[in-house]
């Protein structure tokens, strides 16, 4: 069933939305994306969906978790086209504040990610998931939902705000959904739209590595990251290169990498550029010798 969007701009708009969903008796599930949705958030909506009486989706571009250099004032932005797929899949109602709304003032008190935030992706990004936190943690005191989805492809990110949650005892349940991958195996980002043609050929290398690694699970650690390098690594020979930014075999709750006698759950991590393009990719596995 689909029906018109609640939409709130600003925290008194969203205490009227969420007065409205809890009179309603609903319980509400959080999906907070950057807006330019696809079919991935659409998935995320869906699960929502059977989770809980109302999703709501927050669209917000958090500069907080962008560097410098990064691609902050070129991210899309498609705010009448996220709102018709809100639409399309049943959302009870958008959050959509400007950065004045989420940081009327100087933000002296954030969240840190610690040790855990400093390895893979916060290695190669300082900062970045201080300010994923941070704005997580804002979200989820201001709608106050039941359960918050977020998507397994930011595999890191998904354990860092299911350690925030427990940490600092916030009352939700924290909800990951499976990649969606475009037909060739590309995960599906809002960056991939940034690719040309060419780029997106040498990109579809991470699924590829993924995959190899993943085949050689019942060999060990050793095995399962040599089978995806030596995919990335013929990948740099191409035209465009794929540029690695790492590879790595992590405990999917802690991010330490594992030992060479690991056995058990474990995820393939990798990241690369293409051109311009900055992507990331995960598979779980299960290690068996």
């Amino acid at each position: 069933m689909t029906g018109p969007v609640l939409l709130a701009h600003d925290i008194s708009e969203l205490d009227a939305v969420r007065a409205k969903l809890g009179a309603d008796g609903r319980t509400v599930a959080l999906v907070p994306t950057m807006g330019a949705l696809h079919e991935g958030h659409r998935a995320l909506i869906r699960r929502a969906r059977e989770l809980a009486g109302a999703a709501v989706v927050s669209i917000f571009v958090n500069p907080r978790q962008f560097g410098p250099g990064e691609d902050f004032e070129r991210y899309p932005r498609t705010l009448e086209t996220d709102l018709e797929i809100c639409r399309e899949e049943g959302v009870a109602a958008a959050f959509v504040p400007s950065v004045d709304v989420m940081y009327p003032d100087e933000q002296v008190v954030t969240v840190s990610s610690g040790p855990m935030g400093a390895v893979f992706e916060g290695a190669h990004r300082p900062g970045h998931f201080d300010g994923v936190l941070t704005v997580v943690l804002k979200l989820l005191n201001l709608v106050r939902p039941d359960v918050a989805l977020f998507g397994q492809k930011d595999g890191q990110q998904l354990a860092m705000i299911r350690r925030m949650a427990r940490d600092l005892n916030v009352p939700v349940r924290i909800e990951g959904v499976p990649t969606v991958r475009e037909p060739g195996g590309l995960a599906l980002s809002s960056r991939n739209r940034y690719l040309s043609a060419e780029e997106r050929e040498t990109a579809l290398a991470l699924s590829r590595a993924l995959r190899a690694g993943e085949s050689a699970a019942a060999e060990g650690p050793a095995a399962v990251l040599a089978a995806g390098r030596a995919v990335l690594d013929e990948a740099a020979r191409a035209r465009p290169p794929l540029a690695v930014d790492y590879l790595g075999l992590v405990d999917p709750d802690s991010f330490a990498e594992v030992t060479p006698e690991h056995r058990g759950r474990a995820l393939l991590v990798v990241a690369a550029r293409v051109g311009a393009t900055r992507l990331i990719d995960n598979v779980p596995l299960t290690l068996e010798r």
